[in-house]
Order: C-alpha cells, then structure tokens, then sequence
C-alpha cells in the first residue's frame, strides 16, 4: 500500500488514491490516481464514492494503476429504489412512520453488489459509475458516461448509457496482455519494460 500521498511535487491536486482511502470496505492499487481540481482529491471517500452505507456490506475495489479523473462518481445500492415494488417511495427506510420492522430497512432498494474496477482503468471527467458493475482490465470510461453494465477488458465506452465505442487493442494484443498482467511487475521490471509500455511495442514484452 502506498504511503506517499503525492505523485509529484507541488501538485495537490492529485493523490495516489489508497494512500487518502480510510474505509476498510474500499480497496485500491498501488499507483492509482484521483485528480479533483474542485475538491480536495483527499475527501474522495466522501465527495465521490455515494450512498455507500454500512448496512450493504458492498464494496468499492479499485486495481492497480487506474487513473480516476475529476468528479467520477461511485453510486452503491442504496440510491436505488426497488423496481417490484408497486411504488418508488422507499417505505421500508421511513420504518418508524409506516410501523414496519427496522431489521428490513434493506428491501428498500435493489441490490446489485459491489462496483470492481481492473488494473489500468481510466475514468474520465465526471463519469458515473452504478452499483454492481464490473469494469475489465484496460478500459476507457468516456467523460462523464453512465455505466449501467459491465464493460470487457480493453474496451472504451461513452454516453448514457454508456455503450461500446471500440476496443483498444486487436483481440491477438488484448489477449497477450491478459496473460502478461504487467501491473503485477515488480517495480524495476515495470521501469526496465516502460520504453515498450508507453510506445504499444506490446510485442516486446
């Protein structure tokens, strides 16, 4: 786990994420990112992961070396409302009004789990991110997308909802970086390998 809150000298508005994370219902990578140029990037639990109450027990993990952009937004279960129902009102959290039992406050909302981001994810400006989806390694969330489903490895979405664009790589390239997973690297073989990385010489890893 990074200690170091900072990636560069002098810029506040960017933090190595798990570095600022206190809940332990949040996990992130080594080397992710968050820049907020709006907020302190250090209150990211608070402006941006929502409606993340205890009582779900659902999680926010993140993968190593994501880079998460200005206003991106995590929204948990609780924001739902349950769709069986034949009213939106949420009776079952106003228990004490409607003399329901408090130990159902849950059936409020519908539950579709834990939001899971990959390893080398970017997340565009004020993207919104919804409860329950899955998001491959690689990925591109497009600025300020709406992601209601689950989106493959390698894959750049946009719009609301948020729909496939294209994906990054051939299926040939997407495969043989499956298999490599170079966020896994140690830190000097990831640094020896980075003239390859940054250029797309995938071919020479």
């Amino acid at each position: 786990m990074m200690t170091k809150i900072y990636p560069r000298s002098g810029d506040n508005q960017t933090v190595y994420l798990n570095a600022v994370i206190n809940d332990p219902s949040i996990e992130v990578g080594d080397y992710t990112i968050y820049n907020d140029f709006v907020s302190d990037p250090r209150l990211f639990e608070h402006n941006n992961v929502l409606y993340h109450y205890p009582i779900n027990h659902e999680r926010l993990i993140i993968g190593k070396f994501c880079s998460i952009a200005c206003g991106a937004k995590f929204l948990f279960n609780c924001a739902n409302h349950r769709l069986k129902s034949l009213s939106t009102y949420t009776f079952p959290l106003f228990y004490e009004d409607w003399e329901l039992n408090k130990a159902d406050v849950a059936s409020a909302w519908d539950n579709k789990g834990d939001i899971v981001i990959g390893n080398d994810v970017w997340i565009g400006y004020e993207a919104v991110i919804m409860a329950g989806v899955h998001i491959g390694d690689g990925a591109i969330i497009g600025t300020r997308a709406v992601v209601t489903k689950d989106v493959p490895p390698y894959t750049i979405v946009g719009g609301v909802p948020a729909k496939e664009i294209r994906k990054r790589f051939s299926p040939k390239i997407i495969k043989r970086m499956q298999a490599l997973k170079w966020w896994d690297w140690p830190m000097e073989e990831i640094k020896n390998k980075l003239p390859y990385i940054m250029d797309g010489n995938w071919n020479q890893l």
